[in-house]
């Protein structure tokens, strides 16, 4: 009671969520679409999910799907943000199975590793598929984890090649299924109507630059972010050389594990703000927007980086200065140029560099469908759609076969 009463006034642990369900009232509910999304984590997460949002409604056309929560706050922003998805907040894992069972869900996917997602994996009847919410080159996209799954909805080969070579015992070729990027459609025409498309790259005016490095990760060994050994060198320098406009785009999560990156982050944004127009934070907007604004990228071993080869500019890749981080050796980080802390300081040198050469072009965008997948129009959107489809056919297929009607039929005469 105590717990709950805790709850409904906010005072929840930071990360946690509320549990503040809508349990009861779902007590005869019976759902009718085949697809549930399953998403535990509180707000501060939520840019996992809202980059699905698109994706999803293209899925609810085609099978119906649900996005169930077990944090009202979530809930509340997930319906201000999408109001024409459905949305449910069930914090009791018995009145998950219950609704399962009476209903028509037969696909669950998650995009992210909460140790939640459990509670709904222990369910076999239903086909698990694990999307993430990004495909990069950290080692949290080939993690042990996606055992747990049925299959992992990956944008291209290059998932497929990594987590085959890091995973023991995982049929990569098989459970991994190859669907593209869609958010690549939504990153291509953004809220501003800005195209996000090839262009041509000089050094004969300013060039805007696109600072985007992720947070400092869960643990030690997966800090690859850069706001703390490059950030504030990095971006001073872009903005006393003069030749530059910036624009600082931070990960949600800066600082939720480290002081010391929260710290550097706000550094970073007074930096910015104090520079004025047109130097910008990009908080809290769309991808697509800071990425039409730019004409270079700088980032980190991230999402952030991959999705970037679509634009088919230029891009910098930090490199992480704590050798406690796992890093490998990859397409990507071969073909893009690397950027260490003690080269942070002559940042602008390494880009103006990087556009006269030219020679990242032919580098980086052929490696463009390795990652990505098809990035023609539509095409991840129409390959999402069919994935969730088969899969789904091919659980019902095999559930018929495994029946006790069709287990009779097929015994041996006499048995």
């Amino acid at each position: 009671m105590v717990w709950r009463r805790l709850r409904r006034w906010g005072l929840v642990p930071s990360g946690q969520p509320d549990l503040l369900g809508e349990d009861d009232a779902a007590t005869d509910l019976v759902l009718s679409q085949q697809v549930v999304v399953f998403f535990a984590d509180p707000p501060g997460a939520l840019y996992q999910l809202e980059q699905w949002f698109e994706t999803f409604r293209a899925v609810d056309d085609s099978l119906g799907l649900v996005i169930v929560l077990q944090d009202s706050r979530t809930a509340r922003a997930v319906r201000a943000a999408a109001p024409d998805l459905k949305v449910l907040v069930l914090a009791r894992p018995s009145t998950f199975e219950a609704v399962v069972e009476r209903g028509a869900p037969r696909l669950v996917l998650y995009v992210n590793h909460n140790p939640a997602n459990f509670t709904v994996l222990r369910l076999a009847g239903l086909v698990h598929v694990s999307l993430l919410h990004g495909d990069s080159d950290k080692a949290v996209s080939a993690s042990n984890q996606l055992k747990g799954y049925d299959y992992a909805f990956v944008a291209g080969q290059a998932a497929v090649d990594r987590i085959g070579r890091e995973l023991v015992g995982y049929d990569a070729e098989v459970r991994c299924l190859v669907v593209g990027r869609p958010q690549v459609d939504a990153q291509r025409t953004t809220a501003l109507s800005s195209e996000v498309v090839p262009r041509e790259v000089s050094g004969d005016g300013p060039i805007t630059v696109l600072y985007a490095p992720t947070w400092e990760g869960a643990q030690p060994s997966v800090c690859y972010g850069s706001v703390v050994s490059h950030g504030e060198a990095l971006v001073r320098a872009l903005l006393d050389d003069g030749g530059f406009h910036v624009v600082y785009r931070p990960h949600p999560l800066t600082g939720a594990r480290a002081p010391e990156h929260a710290a550097a982050d706000r550094s970073i944004r007074e930096i910015v703000q104090r520079a004025g127009a047109p130097h910008r934070t990009d908080a809290g907007v769309n991808l697509g927007v800071s990425f039409a604004a730019a004409d270079v990228l700088i980032s980190d071993v991230s999402g952030v980086a991959v999705d970037w080869l679509a634009t088919g500019r230029p891009q910098l890749m930090t490199v992480p200065h704590d050798p406690k981080v796992r890093l490998h050796e990859t397409p990507l980080r071969a073909a893009v140029p690397g950027l260490t802390a003690d080269d942070a300081a002559s940042a602008g040198d390494a880009i103006r560099s990087l556009v006269a050469d030219g020679a990242w072009r032919s580098e980086q965008t052929g490696l463009r469908g390795y990652y990505l997948g098809d990035v023609s129009p539509g095409a991840a959107t129409r390959r999402f759609v069919e994935a969730c489809v088969t899969v789904v056919a091919d659980r019902e297929q095999a559930r018929a076969a495994r029946s006790p009607v069709s287990n009779r039929q097929n015994a041996p005469h006499g048995a």
